[in-house]
C-alpha cells in the first residue's frame, strides 16, 4: 500500500494526509516553498504560490530541490503543468537584477527580452525607468524600493545585489553568560549569509517565546553599526532596552527611546511604529519619519514585522541600502501585503517549525482546547435580526462565557493565567466579577508595567488584558490563555495569543478559546486557527453548559 502522505493536484494545491506515518517529516519539507489554506482534522490543504516559492529560492532552495522534496512524499506522479510552473516561477527569481551604477543611480538588468519589453511598455514603470541598452534600466537610488514592489506585484522578483552600508560603527560585545541557541545563530546566518551580494536583509519567523530578540542582538553584535529597532509598543521598547542592558555591554547612555513618552536619539534608538506613523490630521506630514531618514542608520530591525503600518512602507522603500532584519512568528498578514514585506524588508530566510522547538524544550508544549457553548435562548431573536457584524459581536459577548472562564480557572489552580479579549464592555465585566486585574489600551504605560511585574513575581495570579497583550510582552510564567473573543478570523492574532503561554516552562501550556456554537463565532474560529494546525496544532472540542 502507497502510504506517501501528498496528493498533489493540478491547481497546485497539495493534500496531505495525516493518517501517513510520515505526515509529519512531509509537512516539514513542503513549508518553505507553499502556504496552508485549509486544516480539518483528517487531511491539510497547502498551495504553492510565486511567493511561496521566491521565498523558498531565496533561502537557497531552488526549483530542483522543491520537485525533489515533493517527489519524495507524492502518492502519484506529479502533473506536468505542475513541474512546469515550480520551475518557471522559481527561475523569475534572477531574472531580475539590481546592480550599483553611477553616483545616485542603480542598474536593472533584465535577463529575458520578453521581459524587458514588457517593462519598456508599461505606464506604470515608466515614471521609474530610464532605457540603458538592450537589457537594462537606469532608476534612481530613491526608487530603488518603489520599483522592487512594482515588479513583484507584475510578478517579478528582483534579486537586488547591491552591497548594504554598515552605517557608523558602535562596538558591542553579547555577555558571556548568554547562551545563544544554533538556530538563533542559523537565523542570522540565514540573512548575512558571507556578506555576499543580496544578502543582509531578509525576515526571520520563529514562535513566540523562542528568542527573536536574541537573534536581533546577535545580529547587532555581527555587525556593530547604528541601529534603528521598531517596535510595536512602548512596552515591547522597554523590553528590548532591557535585553540590550542585561545581554550585552552596550553602555546605557547608548540606548535611546523614541515614543510617545520620549525623544531620545541615540546610537541604538528603540522606537514604536505609533509615533512614527504619528500625525495631527491626514494632510499632515508624517513629521517623525526623519528618524528613518536621516539617522545614518547601518541596521533597521522590524519587530513584529507583519505588523508594519502602511505610511511605514512608504518610507521603508528609501532605506534598501540599510541592512534589515524583520522578525515575527507568523508573516500572514490579513491585508495580503505579504509581498511588499518580502520586496522590501526582505524574504523570509529562516523559519523552523513550532513542534520542532517544542520537542527540544526551546518553547512550551502547548495543548489547544476550542469550547462549544450555546447561546442563551434570550438573545436568539436580536441574534437571528442582527447584521453580520452585529451577531459575531453578540456572539462573542455570549454571557455564559463568563460561568465557564471560572470553571476553567478551577482546572489550573497551580497556573498564572491570562484571559484575553477583543470588547472592553465584556473584558470589564470579567475583571469585575472576579476582581481580576485588567490592562486595556487605556491603561497607562506605568501601570501596565507594574502590572506585568506583579504577575511576573506570582503576586497576580490571573490577568485580563486586551489585545494590546497580543505582541511582545514577556511573560514566562505563564501558562494558560483563555480567548474570549477576538479580531474575527485573524490567524495572525490566534498565533500571537498562543505565543504569549509558549515561553519555557516546567509544565505544558493550556490554550482556551471559547466559542458559541452554530454562530457567526464559530466560523472565524475557524479560519483563526489555520495558521497554528500548520504548525502542528490540533484544537480539541468539548462542550461546556
Amino acid at each position: 500500500m502507497n502510504d506517501k502522505p501528498l496528493l498533489i493536484q493540478s491547481d497546485r494545491t497539495v493534500l496531505l494526509d495525516l493518517y501517513s506515518p510520515h505526515a509529519e517529516e512531509a509537512r516539514r519539507d513542503i513549508i518553505p516553498f507553499s502556504e496552508l489554506v485549509k486544516s480539518p482534522e483528517h487531511m491539510h490543504t497547502y498551495t504553492i504560490t510565486p511567493l511561496s516559492l521566491w521565498n523558498a529560492v531565496s533561502a537557497g532552495i531552488d526549483a530542483d530541490e522543491i520537485l525533489l522534496r515533493l517527489d519524495r512524499w507524492s502518492r502519484y506522479d506529479i502533473d506536468e503543468r505542475i513541474i512546469f510552473f515550480i520551475r518557471d516561477t522559481a527561475g523569475r527569481y534572477g531574472d531580475f537584477i539590481l546592480e550599483e551604477a553611477e553616483e545616485g543611480k542603480m542598474r536593472l538588468i533584465v535577463k529575458r527580452r520578453l521581459f524587458f519589453m514588457q517593462l519598456q511598455a508599461s505606464r506604470t514603470m515608466a515614471k521609474y525607468l530610464y532605457p540603458d541598452g538592450q537589457a537594462s534600466f537606469l532608476i534612481n537610488s530613491l526608487d530603488r524600493g518603489k520599483v522592487k514592489v512594482e515588479l513583484i506585484k507584475m510578478g517579478f522578483p528582483v534579486d537586488d545585489r547591491i552591497p548594504l552600508k554598515k552605517g557608523e560603527p558602535v562596538p558591542m560585545k553579547l555577555k558571556a553568560s548568554l547562551s545563544v541557541r544554533q538556530y538563533q545563530m542559523d537565523a542570522v546566518s540565514s540573512v548575512l549569509g558571507n556578506g555576499e551580494k543580496g544578502t543582509g536583509y531578509g525576515t526571520v519567523v520563529l514562535p513566540c517565546g523562542a528568542g527573536k530578540t536574541i537573534v536581533g542582538l546577535v545580529m547587532m553584535s555581527k555587525l556593530q553599526t547604528r541601529t534603528l529597532i521598531l517596535a510595536p509598543n512602548v512596552t515591547s521598547v522597554h523590553q528590548w532596552m532591557n535585553e540590550i542592558s542585561s545581554k550585552t555591554d552596550i553602555p546605557s547612555e547608548l540606548v535611546g527611546e523614541y515614543s510617545g513618552e520620549k525623544k531620545e536619539i541615540k546610537p541604538i534608538t528603540v522606537c514604536t511604529y505609533q509615533i512614527l506613523t504619528y500625525r495631527k490630521n491626514e494632510e499632515e506630514e508624517y513629521k517623525h519619519f526623519s528618524l528613518l531618514k536621516d539617522g545614518n542608520w547601518g541596521l533597521i530591525i522590524y519587530d513584529e514585522v507583519h505588523m508594519l503600518p502602511a505610511p511605514v512602507f512608504r518610507i521603508t522603500a528609501e532605506l534598501q541600502s540599510v541592512y534589515r532584519l524583520g522578525l515575527t512568528a507568523t508573516l500572514v498578514r490579513e491585508d495580503g501585503r505579504e509581498d511588499e514585506v518580502f520586496s522590501l524588508v526582505g524574504p523570509k530566510r529562516f523559519d523552523t517549525p513550532w513542534a520542532d522547538l517544542a520537542e527540544k524544550g526551546f518553547i512550551a508544549k502547548a495543548w489547544c482546547h476550542e469550547i462549544r457553548i450555546s447561546l442563551p435562548e434570550e438573545l436568539e431573536v436580536a441574534y437571528a435580526l442582527a447584521q453580520k457584524r452585529e451577531k459575531y459581536r453578540i456572539a462573542s459577548e455570549n454571557p455564559k462565557k463568563l460561568e465557564i472562564i471560572g470553571r476553567i480557572i478551577k482546572r489550573h489552580e497551580e497556573d498564572q493565567i491570562l484571559v484575553i479579549g477583543q470588547y472592553l464592555d465584556q473584558l470589564k465585566e470579567i475583571s469585575h466579577a472576579y476582581s481580576w486585574p485588567i490592562i486595556t489600551g487605556t491603561t497607562t504605560n506605568a501601570k501596565r508595567d507594574e502590572l506585568y511585574e506583579a504577575f511576573r513575581k506570582k503576586q497576580v495570579r490571573v490577568l485580563v488584558v486586551s489585545k494590546v497583550a497580543n505582541y511582545a510582552i514577556d511573560l514566562p510564567d505563564a501558562s494558560v490563555a483563555i480567548q474570549v473573543s477576538g479580531t474575527f478570523g485573524s490567524r495572525q492574532e490566534e498565533a500571537q495569543r498562543l505565543g504569549r503561554i509558549l515561553r519555557p516552562k516546567n509544565r505544558d501550556s493550556h490554550f482556551y478559546t471559547i466559542v458559541t456554537e452554530y454562530s457567526e463565532e464559530e466560523d472565524f474560529a475557524t479560519n483563526r486557527q489555520k495558521f497554528l494546525s500548520e504548525q502542528g496544532y490540533s484544537y480539541d472540542l468539548e462542550r461546556m453548559d
